[in-house]
């Protein structure tokens, strides 16, 4: 039998329903424990944590995560752990059995229970509306249509799904794509310049660390007609995390430690990717060289950026350019200063500036490899997909979706306000 309610409890329930207009309620089964409960029992229950009872009340997104033990699967959890709208509750992995995620990145120790198991897309679907695909080249391909098909809609990490022609595909990356009816229609998810396209995909991919640079950096230039479109050369520098968390010879400490190298010249498999998104924004075919090198350092990304420009132009008509081309994107700071890695190192900021030199262009583009470069960009991708604010997780925003629920906030505060996760 239901006890009588109080005034505080009923306005809490309005909140918990203001809530629920956006979906079918996933937690029915907690609400007959919850309705039968004395007043006293509830209200304790719901001043206990503001957090813990939307975990148990309200719809929350939930995500799950396909190859959960690299180092972008690490970075996407310590953000979605404090997503406000967000519940993580898929973890998959082949080579490490059915461990706690803590067991694999101690960082998570107390802050995430979920375990890393080897699950079916099928099992995936059954507890998360996303996926997260952080697999392999080639990997990725061979499993993304059968979490589509489960209904997962699927954030992929990989390059399986960037490139819009197989061949090219095939060219670059040595494999024959296995699901190419999806190359070209996949929107290439970079929110900054192709937003639009994102929120109604089932699929979207992901862009690089190296080509988010060079692209985030060359845009506002190109699209303005201010640089020639050929003999752009894009001179990049990333640390090793670049590299993945697989063991590789040459990203031992001993061989990389105190060493600066180039690598993959000529034959980067980022190159046609660059080419083809700048192409595609700026509507005129566009030639790049892109040389990237190793630098003995845990993260981050600089690109130098040389081009000649279509006509005389100044500094500052340059950045006045970038500032317009760039207004309302929240991640994107266009700096008079010269960027360095640690400016935007742990964020999802990509800090910009530009130079003019001896009659040539100089652009410095400079972002986290790991966070701007792959799992907060994703997290970008999350939130307009899933129709929330592109900053939430990532900056500070105002949840308004609470505001009734803050009249009373949870028994102590009777005032109206916003709340700021």
């Amino acid at each position: 039998m239901v006890s009588e309610w109080t005034g505080s409890e009923t306005l809490i329930l309005v909140g918990v329903f203001c809530r629920f207009h956006a979906g079918l309620q996933r937690r029915v089964d907690a609400w007959p424990e919850f309705l039968v409960g004395s007043a006293q029992s509830r209200q304790n229950s719901l001043c206990h944590s503001r957090v813990s009872f939307e975990r148990d009340f309200v719809l929350m997104v939930t995500v799950g995560i396909l190859g959960a033990t690299g180092y972008t699967a690490l970075e996407l959890l310590k953000i979605l752990v404090n997503h406000p709208e967000v519940q993580v509750t898929a973890l998959t992995s082949r080579q490490d059995g059915s461990r706690p995620i803590a067991a694999v990145h101690p960082s998570l120790s107390g802050r995430l229970d979920v375990r890393c198991e080897d699950l079916k897309p099928a099992e995936v679907a059954q507890r998360a509306e996303f996926v997260f695909c952080c697999l392999p080249h080639a990997a990725s391909m061979a499993v993304v249509p059968e979490y589509l098909a489960a209904g997962c809609r699927v954030i992929d990490l990989s390059a399986d799904y960037r490139l819009n022609d197989p061949a090219v595909y095939a060219r670059w990356y040595g494999h024959v794509h296995t699901d190419p009816t999806r190359l070209g229609s996949t929107p290439y998810a970079l929110p900054e310049l192709f937003a639009d396209l994102i929120p109604g995909a089932d699929l979207v991919a992901n862009p690089g660390c190296y080509t988010s640079t060079a692209i985030l950096g060359l845009a506002p230039a190109l699209c303005g007609k201010l640089i020639e479109a050929t003999g752009i050369i894009i001179d990049a520098k990333s640390g090793v995390s670049g590299a993945g968390r697989t063991p590789k010879l040459n990203t031992l400490y001993a061989e990389c430690n105190e060493s600066f190298s180039a690598y993959g010249v000529g034959t980067h498999r980022h190159m046609p990717e660059i080419e083809q998104v700048l192409s595609t924004v700026s509507r005129q075919p566009v030639d790049v060289i892109f040389q990237p090198h190793l630098v003995p350092m845990d993260r981050g990304i600089l690109a130098t950026i040389y081009a000649t420009p279509t006509r005389p132009v100044t500094q500052e008509e340059l950045l006045a350019e970038y500032r317009k081309f760039y207004a309302g994107k929240p991640f994107i700071r266009v700096v008079d200063h010269l960027p360095t890695t640690k400016d935007s190192a742990y964020t999802n900021f990509c800090d910009i500036t530009v130079r003019v030199v001896k009659g040539k262009v100089l652009i410095v583009s400079c972002l986290d490899n790991l966070i701007k470069g792959a799992a907060g960009v994703a997290i970008q991708n999350l939130n307009l997909m899933a129709g929330l604010p592109e900053t939430m997780g990532l900056l500070p925003c105002v949840r308004w979706s609470w505001s009734v629920i803050s009249i009373v906030n949870l028994g102590h505060d009777r005032t109206p306000t916003r709340s700021s996760s």
